[in-house]
């Protein structure tokens, strides 16, 4: 993605299709996925990535999917049916939506496409709408409350491992054939991945016995990534971040926003509500540490072939690092009644944020004009980048941001690594602005774009 802030043609781009603009680079996630395989192949196990489609709307990653033949996993009924549409083959699809609606599973039950259910509620729909029709729905069992250092896992997903200990019996007279265990685990921690692996084991073992064809464990995304290649970056922010909230330095961020943090008697307290961007293993390398663990003297990984059983996973931001970039254009410079510099950008906050208060990767500034030997550069500022929504709080970034030649009208400022939720996950058309679009750029010298068409 480097070569599109150099491109020629940056601008004109964002001149014909907008500010903010999204550019995508789908091929990168065989990199990604491959890495995952890889680790996989060494140890001899049945692996299979199932890309989060909510992760990122673009069509061009299902093509991807496709070409690259890995699976999708799909979050809702529009989801699903633009898989569909764009030729995703069933076996290759899951339905993990949180809420599932007749229409959902009807046309899960029509293309026996396998349902990850999540409920007696849930299942009592599937096991209805597919005695209407008359089929066998193919269905995974999401589980949840493993047990991990002596507590329960919290999790808002899936039946009870204890109290729903009799489900397998209760299903030997319904309408769903068992393909597979699902679970969903918030955070990153392998080791909590272990024990509910571990735990999905022991269902697969107590399901066949009673005759269902279970074949896979699903185990869900939250693979980490890193955005940053340094760790001392992350650690020199936050140990600066923390003295400027207890007034040893001046604020890094408006109005001293303490992204999580607070001042309590002198000392700072909380955490910082933001996905770590700096962050050690990271996919391959994590995959590795859950897989190697031992359980009763044997790896994971050789517990799995062993059981004979695929592992599935359904990572999203982390094959999609280095796959895509947001772009924005300059509109205002003004100082506010602080004195401030605050930077108006052609975009809103939710065009790249997720549930973190703030992005916390350093933009980059393109300059409508290059600073040369016959031009002055512009003096520099630090300010705030704001956008467009009408309100107090309409910060695309928190964080007071250093520009040592200047910023002006006209610049574009790049977004980097934003293809893993920060475009889309919480994209809103307030106010009646159009959504941004997605660019998807090729890999030749001087790339070649075509508009990736979106649903809406």
């Amino acid at each position: 993605m480097k070569r599109c802030l150099s491109s020629e043609h940056l601008f004109d781009w964002v001149e014909t299709y907008g500010s903010p603009l999204n550019l995508l680079r789908p091929r990168t996630m065989r990199r990604n996925v491959e890495e995952l395989n890889a680790v996989a192949r060494e140890r001899e196990l049945d692996f299979r990535v199932f890309f989060a489609r909510k992760a990122n709307k673009c069509l061009g990653l299902v093509d991807e999917a496709i070409e690259s033949n890995f699976g999708v996993d799909t979050a809702s009924e529009n989801e699903l049916r633009q898989c569909l549409r764009r030729g995703v083959p069933a076996k290759d699809l899951i339905s993990t939506a949180a809420i599932k609606s007749d229409s959902l599973i009807d046309l899960c039950l029509e293309h026996q496409i396998c349902i990850a259910v999540d409920n007696d509620d849930e299942l009592q729909v599937v096991v209805n709408r597919a005695n209407e029709v008359g089929c066998l729905a193919r269905i995974a069992l999401r589980l949840g409350g493993f047990w991990h250092d002596g507590a329960k896992l919290p999790t808002r997903f899936g039946f009870d491992v204890d109290r729903d200990r009799d489900l397998p019996q209760r299903l030997t007279s319904l309408p769903v054939r068992v393909e597979g265990i699902h679970f969903h685990l918030d955070g990153y921690l392998a080791e909590q991945r272990v024990s509910a692996l571990a735990e999905a084991m022991k269902w697969v073992e107590r399901l066949r016995a009673i005759g269902e064809p279970v074949s896979f464990i699903d185990m869900g995304g939250g693979f980490p990534m890193s955005y940053l290649d340094e760790p001392r970056q992350w650690a020199a922010f936050w140990e600066e971040h923390r003295r400027a909230l207890l007034g040893e330095r001046a604020s890094l961020t408006y109005r001293g926003h303490g992204l999580g943090l607070s001042v309590e008697r002198g000392r700072v307290v909380g955490e910082p509500k933001m996905y770590p961007f700096f962050q050690r293993p990271v996919r391959g390398d994590w995959l590795v540490g859950v897989l190697d663990t031992l359980i009763d003297g044997k790896k994971i990984a050789e517990r799995l072939v062993k059981l004979n059983v695929q592992l599935r996973c359904e990572p999203g931001r982390s094959i999609l690092d280095g796959c895509g970039m947001t772009i924005a254009r300059v509109e205002f410079r003004k100082q506010n009644a602080e004195g401030d510099w605050l930077i108006g950008l052609s975009m809103n906050r939710t065009q790249c944020r997720t549930s973190s208060d703030d992005f916390l990767v350093d933009p980059i500034l393109v300059p409508k004009w290059q600073p040369s030997k016959d031009r002055q550069r512009a003096p520099a500022m630090s300010g705030y980048l704001v956008g467009a929504y009408c309100t107090e709080s309409e910060f695309v970034s928190l964080r007071k941001l250093n520009f040592p030649n200047g910023i002006q009208r006209g610049d574009l400022v790049a977004f980097p690594n934003t293809a893993g939720y920060f475009m889309h996950f919480l994209e809103s058309r307030s106010h009646q602005f159009p959504l941004a679009k997605n660019l998807i750029v090729d890999s030749h010298p001087v790339p070649s774009v075509c508009l990736d068409v979106i649903d809406e």
